[in-house]
C-alpha cells in the first residue's frame, strides 16, 4: 500500500502575502508570531501586523497576510541547541 504523500509549499510575495500548504494545524498565532506545525516539521512565522487571511484545515493551506520578517524551522538538532528558550519565550 502506497503512502499520500502530501506537499509541503511556501509561497511568499513582496514580504506582504504568503501562502503554505502542507499544513498539519496551527498551534498559536498573534500579530508577531505564527507556530504552525507543517509535513516538514514545527515552522516559525515572525512579522508585524500578521493576521490570517485564510484557512483550509481540510486541503492543509493557510494563507497570512502583513510584513513578514522571518520564517523558521524548528527541528531536533535546534531544540538541542537552546531552542527550548526559544519556545519559552513564545509562550510566555
Amino acid at each position: 500500500m502506497a503512502e499520500k504523500t502530501v506537499r509541503h509549499e511556501i509561497g511568499l510575495v513582496n514580504r506582504k502575502n504568503l501562502a503554505i500548504s502542507g499544513i498539519k494545524k496551527v498551534d498559536s498565532f498573534d500579530s508577531e508570531r505564527f507556530l504552525l506545525e507543517t509535513e516538514e516539521g514545527p515552522l516559525v512565522i515572525t512579522g508585524e501586523n500578521l493576521h490570517l487571511k485564510n484557512l483550509d484545515v481540510e486541503q492543509g493551506e493557510v494563507a497570512i497576510e502583513g510584513k513578514i520578517d522571518a520564517l523558521q524551522y524548528v527541528d531536533g538538532a535546534a531544540k538541542a541547541d537552546g531552542a527550548k528558550g526559544f519556545f519559552g519565550k513564545l509562550f510566555r
